[in-house]
Parts: structure tokens; sequence; C-alpha cells
């Protein structure tokens, strides 16, 4: 991924995407900070947790406003280096999986188990909430 990025910043300067090229130096500042830290982590964990942050701070700006829009910007330019999102429904499939390995299911289980499988790909409160739903049904 460090090398994709680096070349995709090449091709924004060439095409002079100013608001790209910012996004893609960062998110670079941040695999090489991870490259050279003690306990470095997998990039695709570094650009899944950026992006996370990303969302988290839209939040704290007005819908109409510049800087959200500047957010906004930011993770599209990130979606390539992101894998591709999950459905609702795919993660229902997994829960379902899951729930029919166990014999006595509670939700840190079963959120133990599907944690990793949907990393980066959906959000982890909304799988919650999910479960939880799932889990008042049976």
């Amino acid at each position: 991924m460090f090398d994709q990025v680096t070349s995709d910043i090449k091709v924004a300067m060439k095409a002079k995407e100013k608001e790209k090229l910012n996004a893609l130096r960062y998110l670079k500042s941040l695999l090489l900070e991870n490259k050279t830290s003690k306990n470095p982590k997998p990039e695709l964990d570094v650009a899944v947790a950026h992006q996370k942050k990303l969302k988290d701070s839209m939040q704290a700006y007005p819908t109409e406003s510049e800087q959200r829009q500047k957010i906004s910007d930011e993770i599209e330019f990130l979606k390539p280096y992101l894998p591709t999102p999950m459905t609702e429904e795919d993660v229902r499939k997994i829960i379902s999986e899951i729930l029919s390995k166990m014999e006595k299911p509670h939700i840190g289980m079963i959120m133990k188990e599907l944690s990793p499988q949907i990393k980066g790909k959906f959000d982890g409160k909304a799988a919650n909430k999910i479960v939880q739903e799932l889990m008042n049904k049976s």
C-alpha cells in the first residue's frame, strides 16, 4: 500500500490536485510512522483507523459546512486503499453463521468472532445493534 500511495502522490502532483495530494501525503506519513514504530500494524489497519477518525471528526461540523465537505472529500480519496464495504445483509449472514455454531451465545462472544471479519468493512456499532436484534428474535 505504501508504494501505491507514493505513486498516487506523484500522479496527484502532476494533475495539481491539491486536496487529494494533502490527503495522500498525510496517509503516507501515517504509514511511514507505523512502519518505523516498535509494534507496526498492518498497513490496512492504519488506513482503516484513519478513515474512522475522519468519519468521527466529521460529526463535529454542521451538515453544510466547508470543513465537513473537506473531510468528506478526504474520505473519498482514501477509498481505493480500504477494503470494499459490506452490506447489512452480508453482516446478518455472518452473524447467523456464528449464532448457529454456538450453544449459548452472548453478545460478547459473537462480537469477538464477528469483529475481525468486518473490520474496516462495516461499522462495529451498527453490527452490535444487528447482533442484539438477532439475539432478541431467537
